[in-house]
């Protein structure tokens, strides 16, 4: 909201779980006075400190809603565009429909990861998802972990946030969140648990997390089922690490790239007052290639631009005008910025510019440009199984590319 005080949110935020400046400072890589000089309303974070910024929203725990709302107080995009609390219809509804259908029949193990890449939220559109858990579970079986971010946090913290968090009561070690969720299991109960930013916090007590659940999953058949949400890191684990049998034995689900009707819908949710037609929200996708902040952006621009909306055709000057204003995204080339720097990776970016098509898409990538691109939801799969390949999203990605390329150059 545009009248939000920055100072004052953040001082709530950090009021609410009891998270002092030193503490803040500490797991942000910040200084302590920097912080208090934030929360006492002396500074706000420049737009170098963006990055800083959005690791304090994860530290806070905040929702996708809360973070949008502490950045866009601090004059910042929000990380997490087209995140809305909505009722009635829902974009992505078919693709949920299939993703708890799938869950609820995966035996003996009902546990799935959801992969997200960046802009959508982890998971995107977690309140939907919870609705629709409650829904089918029952309003008192669904719960939500999310670790907390603190490296610094000892076991005993750790359970006890994350006790309070499923409701659990008062508990004070691994043992006491274990033995407590397990008396609900063995009255019988079915309980679904989403787990958002399972990635957060140290390897030991993550490792310790990851063992409770699977023995309980594995102990009561059919009972447990999870759901465990992240991006890049989340997919770290699994693929590169290997170490952890709860994400191993777990069904991978990618958030699926938004159709025309997934579109049409987040456009009337995001300006309910606008009258947005198929032939341009159509138009806007082929210029975002889907791309949610792009999207976004580009419906923006739309509200600010009313005329344009008429000349929205390919090759006319509305067209060339958006496609210009998006290829200039400050998330583009927050993306593009450190594969264009060092001159080994620019050469490599180059080259992946000029390709029309990036090579087979697999479970893991491997490069590292590919992997920060595709993570970054500047390139995306088209086809399945043997066919499925990697691409750019849109032309207007490639632009705000090359034109990373030559502003790099020219330094």
């Amino acid at each position: 909201m545009a009248t939000d005080s920055f100072a004052d949110l953040l001082s709530i935020y950090m009021r609410r779980i009891r998270a002092s400046a030193s503490g803040v400072a500490t797991e942000i890589g910040l200084s302590r006075e920097a912080v208090n000089n934030w929360r006492n309303g002396i500074s706000v974070p420049n737009p170098r400190s963006r990055d800083k910024l959005v690791a304090c929203t994860r530290y806070l725990r905040l929702t996708e809603s809360e973070a949008n709302r502490l950045l866009n107080a601090a004059g910042f995009a929000p990380e997490f565009p087209l995140q809305a609390e909505t009722t009635g219809a829902q974009p992505f509804a078919a693709f949920q429909d299939k993703l708890f259908a799938q869950l609820a029949q995966a035996m003996p193990y009902p546990i799935a990861l959801l992969l997200s890449p960046a802009h959508w939220g982890q998971p995107p559109f977690r309140n939907e998802l919870l609705q629709r858990a409650r829904a089918q579970y029952g309003e008192g079986s669904v719960l939500h972990i999310q670790p907390p971010f603190s490296v610094s946090a000892v076991p005993a913290e750790y359970f006890a946030a994350i006790g309070r968090q499923c409701g659990l009561g008062d508990v004070a070690s691994d043992y006491e969140f274990e033995h407590a969720l397990e008396r609900r299991l063995l009255a019988g109960e079915r309980i679904f648990c989403l787990v958002s930013r399972f990635e957060q916090g140290t390897p030991a007590l993550r490792e310790t997390l990851a063992g409770i659940l699977r023995s309980l999953s594995e102990m009561h058949s059919g009972r447990l089922h999870l759901l465990l949400c992240g991006g890049e890191a989340l997919a770290d684990l699994k693929y590169r690490s290997g170490d952890l049998s709860l994400l191993n034995i777990a069904q991978v689900h990618h958030w699926p790239d938004p159709g025309l009707a997934d579109l049409m819908q987040l456009a009337h949710l995001r300006w309910p007052d606008t009258a947005w037609t198929e032939p341009v929200v159509a138009a806007l996708q082929t210029l975002s290639g889907g791309h949610p902040a792009l999207f976004e952006e580009g419906l923006q621009w739309l509200v600010d631009h009313p005329v344009a909306s008429s000349d929205l055709t390919e090759g006319q000057a509305a067209w060339t005008a958006l496609r210009t204003h998006l290829a200039s995204s400050p998330r583009l080339w927050q993306t593009f910025l450190p594969l264009a720097q060092p001159p080994a990776s620019r050469a490599r970016l180059q080259q992946l510019l000029q390709a029309d098509e990036l090579g087979h898409a697999r479970p893991y990538l491997q490069d590292d440009e590919l992997r920060r691109l595709f993570w970054g939801n500047l390139i995306h799969v088209r086809g399945t199984g043997e066919a499925a390949r990697l691409h750019w999203r849109c032309a207007t990605i490639r632009d705000a590319g090359f034109m990373v390329l030559d502003s790099c150059l020219a330094d």
